[in-house]
């Protein structure tokens, strides 16, 4: 599988945009004084208002955005990490190794998976727009712990491509945790690619090269 970087970063940095009421095609929020407010007490509406935040201000700022790579990374820093659990991510990425990893290496591990993951797509989210992504009704038990979000990204030439995104009910309200693009899952691409490493080298070397923005060959490139 070959994915254009913003569709992984629609994926993995827009996390899930939400119509409400059958197939939706996400919109961007009306110009308003304040931001909005966003509910992760839902994961439909977390989803909504999230996506609604990122196009408003995209929308509002995209030159802005294009000229300034910082300001792209103090979207997602304000926008995308408040409602994606990391720490949980890079848990299940390392598996047993995490037991025995220090809380620095955890703490360092963490940061650069999460730095990997917006170096190699960030730059990408100012090219998504409202009519990229398309998101699939749901039902969702109301003492589930658990949640998947069914969509489609549409890409440029008119095919579209499967997303599913997987989120969990955490203290702090719902958090997605992984991405599967045509079946493929983030979290567990990076824990195939990292286990054989970790047992070769050790977890200092894998940290290393997270850090250095490396990722597994199966992620499509970024651009």
């Amino acid at each position: 599988m070959n994915l254009p970087a913003n569709t992984t970063l629609a994926a993995l940095g827009l996390l899930m945009l939400s119509g409400l009421g059958g197939v939706a095609t996400v919109r961007a929020a009306a110009p308003a004084a304040a931001a909005t407010t966003i509910n992760n007490q839902d994961p439909t509406q977390l989803i909504q208002d999230v996506a609604s935040s990122i196009l408003k201000e995209l929308d509002a700022n995209r030159a802005a955005y294009v000229n300034n790579p910082n300001n792209v990374r103090a979207l997602a820093d304000k926008y995308l990490l408040p409602y994606f659990d990391t720490r949980y991510s890079a848990q299940l990425v390392l598996g047993k190794y995490w037991r025995t990893a220090t809380e620095d290496q955890r703490g360092r591990f963490i940061k650069a998976f999460q730095d990997s993951m917006l170096q190699n797509y960030g730059n990408a989210l100012v090219n998504f727009t409202a009519n990229k992504l398309k998101v699939q009704p749901g039902h969702l038990d109301p003492a589930a712990d658990q949640a998947s979000v069914n969509t489609t990204i549409n890409r440029d030439n008119g095919t579209t491509i499967p997303v599913i995104y997987v989120l969990h009910k955490t203290p702090e309200g719902w958090k997605a945790w992984d991405v599967k693009i045509e079946g493929i899952s983030y979290v567990k691409s990076f824990r195939d690619d990292f286990a054989a490493q970790v047992d070769q080298k050790g977890l200092e070397a894998v940290i290393t090269r997270l850090q250095s923005g490396e990722r597994p060959a199966s992620l499509p490139p970024a651009k």
